[in-house]
Parts: structure tokens; sequence; C-alpha cells
């Protein structure tokens, strides 16, 4: 119970700022309520210096609120509709990810970045956006100015994709397959997917890429149980090699992302459920709340983290994101070429 209380004031402020950005998420769903939020916490920061007394409940946000939200993610995942649609552009997927992850892991070592951001960037860009980052961040073991720093790289390349790619695949002569194929594979986060699927459909009516879209993006989504586990193993042989050198420091519990294992039983129940015949709507309130306990990390996020540094900072990161976005342009349409489908 002292922890609870020592917490509830904490948690409480992450709540009453989640909850406007939430809002504001929902009416300009190309930015969407994460950024609004790390945003808010960041500027909040600025003026809200002693935070003694709700310290320990932004902390549980960062860390706790935000593995919560990934395992209720699992019940947007229907297994069976990502395998039947979602194998045609696993190709696709598979060599824009791949290129995503060798691009950062290059930059990397070139220009000397710290390997937190990089792994953040390189995840975000190539599978899912805030919500790969969120899901990658507790493995590695990443603060909280590092998961602001990815999600803001992230986020600027996922307006200029929503706004630039509708426009874009129309003068490249895409068809409607083409483009939901190009919008799932190119597009980081799912909202800014989204907003470019319909888009294009307001352009050509009757295109019906949206669903095309998001279907793809759901199984690339899926990409974040094999990569978490991966960088989680990596993770857990270094700190056995630590723990050798220091006898009792390894404890796998405080290492291995069990959160994960959770995401993936929450994705076979909603898979199970809905092909025996169960409405997709009782998922809906996991998926809703799913989002915006994402929101109310990012929230805690962006109260931690000191914009003034974040900004001084920003110059490589962002080199990092914009190498990796055109290189996944580049490889999904190459893709699409060689495949017969543009």
């Amino acid at each position: 119970m002292k922890q609870w209380r020592e917490r509830s004031k904490g948690l409480l402020l992450c709540l009453v700022l989640a909850i406007p950005c939430w809002l504001l998420g929902k009416a300009v769903p190309v930015v969407g309520g994460p950024v609004f939020a790390i945003l808010a916490g960041m500027v909040i920061a600025l003026f809200y210096r002693e935070k003694k007394g709700t310290q320990a409940g932004i902390a549980y946000t960062s860390k706790y609120i935000l593995q919560l939200a990934v395992v209720l993610l699992g019940f947007g995942m229907n297994l069976t509709e990502v395998a039947r649609v979602g194998l045609t552009s696993l190709p696709i997927i598979v060599s824009t990810i791949t290129t995503s992850l060798v691009v950062a892991f290059l930059l990397h070592k070139l220009m000397g970045m710290p390997t937190n951001i990089s792994t953040l960037v390189g995840v975000g860009s190539s599978i899912c956006g805030g919500s790969a980052i969120a899901a990658t961040a507790p493995v590695i073991g990443a603060d909280d100015e590092e998961i602001a720093q990815s999600i803001s790289v992230i986020f600027l390349f996922n307006v200029a994709a929503a706004l630039l790619f509708p426009t874009f695949g129309g003068v490249l002569g895409l068809s409607n397959e083409g483009f939901g194929l190009f919008a799932g594979t190119a597009v980081n986060d799912t909202s800014s997917v989204t907003a470019a699927a319909a888009a294009w459909d307001g352009m050509h009516p009757g295109a019906n890429t949206l669903d095309t879209a998001t279907i793809v993006k759901l199984t690339r989504t899926l990409a974040i149980i094999p990569i978490t586990l991966a960088l989680a193993f990596f993770r857990v042989i270094r700190a056995k090699r630590a723990g050798g050198e220091k006898e009792g420091s390894f404890q796998l519990n405080k290492i291995f992302p069990f959160f994960i294992l959770f995401f993936v039983l929450a994705s076979i129940l909603t898979t199970v459920c809905l092909n025996l015949g169960v409405s997709g709507g009782v998922f809906t309130p996991f998926k809703e709340l799913s989002k915006f306990f994402i929101i109310m990390a990012m929230a805690a996020i962006g109260l931690n983290t000191d914009i003034v540094k974040l900004i001084k900072t920003g110059g490589k990161p962002i080199l990092m994101g914009a190498c990796c976005w055109a290189a996944i342009t580049a490889v999904s349409l190459g893709m699409q070429h060689l495949l017969g489908i543009w």
C-alpha cells in the first residue's frame, strides 16, 4: 500500500496529461496522441523541476504501464487474417525490416551514435514506429531521453510520409494494391499508415487500399516478437558474462522481456476466439486501452526528458532516421517491381 501511495501522485499526473493528448490524437491522427503526450510532458518538465512527490509514479508509468500497453496491443492481432493477406507482402516486409536495421547498424558504427538510440530508431523505422519503440525500450534498458529522441525522429518522418506518399505514389503510377503494400511497408506508425491510405482512397474513389495497408502493417507489427526476443537473448548473454565476474549479479527475470510472451498469448487468444465466432468488438476496449496506456507512458517519458538537451543532440538521430526512411522507401518500391506488383 505504501508503494502505491508513493506512486499515486505521479500516476495521476500522467493520467491527467494523457486525457487531452488522447483527444488531440483523435482529432489529428497524422500526429497522434503519443507525440502530443511526449511533447506536453517535455514542455511541463521545463517548469516542473521539483518532482520528488511524483517521481515514483512517473517512473512506474514510463516502465510498467508501457509494458502493459504492449501486452494489450496483442488483442488487436488476428493472426489468421494476418497470415492470409500478409503472406503476399512478406518478402517486402522482410526486405524493408532488414534494410532499416542494417542501415541503422552501419550508421551507428560510422557516426559513433549511442547503441540504444540507434537500435530504437532502426526498430521504430522498420517495424511500427512508437509501438516497436515501446516494446524494445525495456528490453535494451533504454532511458527516457533515448526513448523521447527516437519517438521524435520517427514522428518527423511519419508526418512527411503521410503527407507526401499519396501524391508520390500517384506520380509513380502505383496500382491500388501497390500503394496499399507501399504504405503498409514504408510508413512507420499505424496512424500514419491509415492517414496515407485514407488520403489515397480519397484521391482514387473505390480504391479501398485502407484495408490492405492496415493488414500489411499488422503483419509488420508481428516482427516485434522475434526482434525483441533476439535483443533480449543478446542482453542475457552479455549479462551472464558480466555476472561471471561478479557472483550473483545476473538475474534472468530482470532482463528477459516476459511481457512480450504475454503479447503473444494475447494475440493467440484473440485469433482463437475470432475463429470460434466471437465478435471482434469484444477486443476493441483492450485495443483502445493499449493506445491510451502508450499515450500515458509517453507523457511520463516526456516529464523525464530534458527538451533542451534533446534538441542539441538531435542532429545525428534525425540523419539516421532520414537514411532509414529513404532506404525503406527504395526497397519497398524495388521489391514490388521485382515481384511484378508495380
